[in-house]
């Protein structure tokens, strides 16, 4: 995430005879700056201190205000840095869905990165996946750099079955499932584990940001509809940008 040079302040007008609470106004106010994209990923807002000063309040009313900005996703406090907007949060369903799909059905605009594409033997990281893996198997290992409007939001490693022949030019638009689905491949099952963790420096790096950051990473096997192993994939998501909503029964 970048960070702008100069915290932004805003023209805010609190209406002290209304029964809305200040600290209400006050964080309404920063979300519709927010949605307006009046302060956009990375914008630093102003200090407390200065933010309480100039518009009559008491700090603990601004206090306040961030954290219920903080609950929602649109903001993080950083030691050294301050209160730093954040890009919207990615939420996403417990279905068989690629991460291009769900940006482009909430309003996104995906791009895509490729950082390496290699053919090679099965990584150590493939065999232990808990698939049942043919011996000799060659897969295909894409790495990729996916960024929401602009913003870093994950870092992909996808291995697939050197079958499926696919080429660096065939990734060039960043939707992998759409041309497994181009080619015929139906996509019917998958295994997921979900987990959080801390960043490597690397991930920090490409997700522009500070260590320590936590992320959220996931594993996922694939199947198509006649049972072949499709798709191994490794994501490493930014935390504050990702959420995973299941549905759950007794």
């Amino acid at each position: 995430m970048s960070q702008s040079a100069e915290p932004k302040q805003l023209d805010i007008v609190l209406d002290r005879t209304s029964p809305i609470p200040l600290y209400h106004q006050l964080a309404h106010a920063i979300e519709a700056a927010i949605t307006a994209g009046e302060l956009v990923p990375g914008d630093r807002l102003e200090n407390e201190l200065s933010m309480t000063s100039r518009l009559g309040l008491a700090r603990p009313t601004a206090r306040q205000a961030i954290a219920q900005l903080a609950r929602k996703g649109l903001v993080v406090r950083k030691r050294g840095v301050g209160t730093q907007v954040l890009s919207r949060q990615i939420n996403r369903q417990a279905r068989l869905s690629s991460l291009y799909d769900d940006l482009v059905a909430s309003g996104r605009s995906p791009q895509t990165r490729l950082l390496s594409y290699e053919i090679g033997e099965a990584r150590p990281e493939v065999l232990s996946c808990g698939a049942d893996i043919d011996p000799g198997t060659n897969f295909i290992t894409i790495k990729r750099l996916r960024l929401a409007d602009g913003v870093p939001l994950a870092i992909m490693v996808n291995h697939l079955p050197d079958w499926l022949s696919i080429s660096e030019a065939d990734l060039a638009d960043g939707a992998l499932y759409a041309l497994l689905r181009s080619r015929g491949i139906n996509l019917r099952v998958a295994h997921q584990t979900v987990s959080a963790r801390l960043m490597t420096a690397e991930e920090c790096r490409l997700l522009s940001d500070h260590q320590p950051s936590a992320c959220m990473a996931t594993q996922r096997v694939v199947y198509d509809d006649t049972g072949r192993l499709i798709e191994i994939g490794r994501h490493v998501y930014r935390a504050p940008h990702y959420s995973l909503d299941v549905s759950l029964v007794p």
